[in-house]
């Protein structure tokens, strides 16, 4: 298949990128204290330098005592992270990049170190890790009112530093994910629901309070999934009218571009088409979309946790759908840890010289 579709410019509101790859979100966990550092500097430095389109940061957590389950996942508020991801930005731009910091706040979830605790306990919309386990507490009114605002202080930080659009985490069973999964949201006030319009309350009111401080004309992305990291097999849209009633209320509130997590881009979302879900997504919101999910390698991500390569794959499928018009960008993930210089040697044609993923490459800011 040809690559020019991989290598258009794409522009929504003032985003402006010189092509359609996208630099996937990955927790790295190494900014001690929550502080970015130089390497974390010159780790997004050798990607724009590398023609990534747009780069969006490891997740960055919100101002909320029990945000993170990891002291060295960075911060995105305080007097000392700020300043270093401004540093960030500031790199990243001298090198030609675009960037954005994805916000994320990770709720009810276990603990990444056994040898150190939050300042206060994990807290979710129930206090539930996964169904049926207690793991924190339920969010009260003032917690989550709380949450909201640190979402939007955020954003508007982001913006002021020079940020050229911000992604929300709101996949993969995390804070905002919690409220959309009726697994771990059984809340019966305003924030509950027994259908998905109703659970993604909490989520509509981030976008609404983000787009408030921000503006209408500041790019707003929102990374969300059907699969969590407590269940694989786990779907919040069963058909396309319930994907509707998750994504439009979404939509309406502020978000710009979807960011639809698949473990694997070329699966289908529902039968009888072989739209992906970022495919599913363009067509019900009329929104931009991102595609995300084993792009370039042979082997998913879930898998390399468990110590398994993954070696250079076609781009051919992947580069049928993006012509189609499926979805208008693709973010690429362990190919761009293990080779800062994965688009350009896919533009320049050097698909020899693309390199095998291996899970030791996590141990390092290549």
């Amino acid at each position: 298949m040809p690559l020019k579709s991989l290598f258009e410019p794409f522009q929504f509101k003032s985003l402006r990128l010189p092509n359609r790859v996208v630099m996937a979100p990955m927790t790295r966990s190494f900014s001690p204290g929550g502080v970015p550092t130089e390497q974390v500097a010159q780790y997004y430095e050798r990607r724009a330098r590398a023609a990534v389109g747009l780069i969006i940061s490891e997740g960055t957590v919100v101002n909320r005592p029990s945000s993170s389950n990891d002291p060295n996942v960075p911060r995105f508020w305080g007097a000392d992270a700020l300043p270093a991801w401004k540093k960030v930005i500031d790199t990243v731009h001298a090198a030609g990049g675009v960037m954005a910091p994805q916000l994320w706040h990770m709720g009810a979830v276990r603990n990444r170190r056994s040898d150190w605790l939050p300042p206060a306990p994990m807290e979710g919309p129930s206090g539930l890790s996964a169904p049926g386990k207690q793991f924190g507490e339920a969010m009260s009114d003032a917690a989550i009112a709380d949450t909201i605002a640190a979402f939007a202080q955020a954003a508007a930080d982001a913006q002021a530093l020079g940020f050229d659009a911000i992604e929300l985490h709101a996949a993969h069973g995390y804070l905002i994910d919690q409220f959309l999964w009726d697994g771990t949201n059984q809340r019966s006030d305003s924030f509950g629901g027994t259908t998905l319009t109703e659970r993604s309350r909490f989520a509509v009111e981030i976008l609404k309070a983000v787009r408030a401080r921000v503006g209408p004309d500041y790019p707003v992305i929102i990374r969300l999934s059907q699969w969590k990291q407590q269940d694989y097999a786990a779907r919040l849209a069963r058909t396309p009218q319930e994907m509707e009633d998750w994504l439009r209320p979404l939509a309406d509130a502020g978000a710009d571009i979807f960011h639809c997590s698949q473990r694997r881009f070329w699966e289908s979302e529902f039968d009888g088409s072989d739209l992906n879900f970022a495919g599913w997504a363009k067509k019900l919101t009329g929104k931009p979309t991102i595609t995300v999910g084993s792009v370039g390698l042979s082997g998913e991500f879930i898998a390399s946790f468990g110590g398994e390569s993954s070696k250079p794959a076609s781009l051919d499928e992947l580069l049928r759908r993006l012509t189609r018009g499926d979805f208008d960008l693709v973010a690429v993930g362990r190919a761009l840890i293990t080779d800062p210089q994965w688009v350009m040697k896919v533009r320049d044609g050097q698909h020899d010289q693309l390199l095998d993923f291996s899970p030791s490459a996590l141990a390092t800011l290549l």
